[in-house]
């Protein structure tokens, strides 16, 4: 390979990471702002948080990415390679989202409805 192409191929990352890290920066700007007219305003209720759900969601996505990762790193590592996480790793993540999904419906079919402690 190139010496050109081996520069390129490593600025990569370099530019990804800088352009990911400018529009998380302007979004907390603007988000910032936002969220000051709106108190001059008069106009800003606080958003509510749902701690049950989030800790089901969370749980659920780390729990099915370690089950991926542990299954992967103890059997299958010899046998195939590590480019296989890549689509491992989003696929456990999706099934995690679905299994949120499914429990989300299943709770609010039985009344269930989680109240903010204030």
């Amino acid at each position: 390979m190139e010496e050109a192409a081996k520069v390129i191929i490593a600025i990569i990352p370099i530019v990804g990471i800088f352009m990911g890290s400018v529009v998380i920066f302007f979004y907390l700007l603007w988000n910032h702002r936002r969220r000051t007219l709106l108190i001059k305003a008069g106009l800003y209720t606080k958003p509510e948080f749902n701690l049950q759900s989030f800790s089901l969601l969370s749980g659920l996505l780390l729990a099915s990415v370690g089950i991926t990762l542990t299954i992967f790193l103890s059997v299958a590592v010899e046998e195939v390679s590590y480019g296989l996480l890549g689509g491992l790793i989003p696929l456990s993540m999706g099934i995690g989202l679905l299994a949120f999904y499914i429990i989300s419906l299943i709770t609010l079919k039985r009344g269930q409805t989680v109240t903010r402690n204030e």
